[in-house]
Parts: structure tokens; C-alpha cells; sequence
């Protein structure tokens, strides 16, 4: 186990001591922590207060771009779908998790597995929907043609 991903687990240990879930996550990039987080469900009632998302945010926000390539995500559990998608728009190159979904669902903590089966299946089947725009009302496209 390397330190990023040995900081990652002591995070999350110590959010499961301060009530939250075991769930930490570290950002590295070029040998240095670029961010960090741990699962803040608990405090801030937020379904986004994921630690992958959190350590994206500190370092985009620091480093002033949305451009993480070169960057690496330690994280104490398997990445759930938002989590997964996010560090892959962020440019993020690789991602490495040390529980995964069987073993924390077995604890009863449910990360997207029924979302990852879902984006297999044919989009009709999403509860999505398409929308069009009534007559007369702008497109948001047409502001940036």
C-alpha cells in the first residue's frame, strides 16, 4: 500500500470515529497532494459530499483549472458512478480503491452498483427524459454559436 492510498484509509477512519462513513479519498499529482476529502453525508446533508468530488474540488480550486490530467485518485472504496464520472471529465488518469462493492455492501453501504447496471441497459429505460423547448423560448446553445 503506498502513502497516498495508506492517507486515504486513515481518513476514512478517522470520518467513521467522527460519525461519518469509512470513505477518504487523496488526489496526487507529480508526487504531491493536490486534495483530499472524506464522505461528509453525515454533516453537511449533501448526496454530492463524496471525498473523491471534495479532493476534486479543493484542487481544481486551487490550482485554478478544471484540467487534473497527470493526477491520480486514491480512495478508501470503490468509486461510485458520479464519483467515476466526474474524475473522468476532470481528466483524472488513474484511479486506484481499496474496498470494493461486494465488501461494502456486505456492511450495507450501497455505492451505485444498481446505477453502473442501469447505464449498461438501452436509455429508454433510464428514468431520463427528453424535453423539447416550447416555441418562443431560448436556446442556451444559441448563446455560444
Amino acid at each position: 500500500m503506498n502513502t497516498y492510498m495508506k492517507r486515504a484509509v486513515e481518513l476514512a477512519i478517522q470520518n467513521v470515529k467522527e460519525g461519518g462513513q469509512p470513505f477518504g479519498a487523496v488526489l496526487e499529482k507529480d508526487g504531491k497532494i493536490i486534495g483530499e476529502g472524506v464522505n461528509e453525508l453525515h454533516r453537511v446533508h449533501d448526496s454530492s459530499g463524496h471525498p473523491e468530488l471534495l479532493a476534486i474540488r479543493k484542487a481544481q480550486q486551487e490550482l485554478q483549472t478544471l484540467d487534473l490530467s497527470g493526477a491520480t485518485m486514491y480512495a478508501s472504496g470503490h468509486p461510485c458512478p458520479m464519483c467515476y464520472a466526474v474524475m473522468r471529465l476532470a481528466g483524472i488518469d488513474q484511479v486506484y480503491y481499496y474496498n470494493d462493492l461486494p465488501e461494502l455492501e456486505a456492511v450495507g453501504l450501497r455505492l451505485g452498483a444498481d446505477i453502473y447496471k442501469e447505464l449498461k441497459t438501452e436509455r429508454p429505460e433510464w428514468p431520463i427524459h427528453f424535453e423539447s423547448l416550447q416555441e418562443g423560448i431560448e436556446d442556451p446553445l444559441d448563446s455560444i454559436k
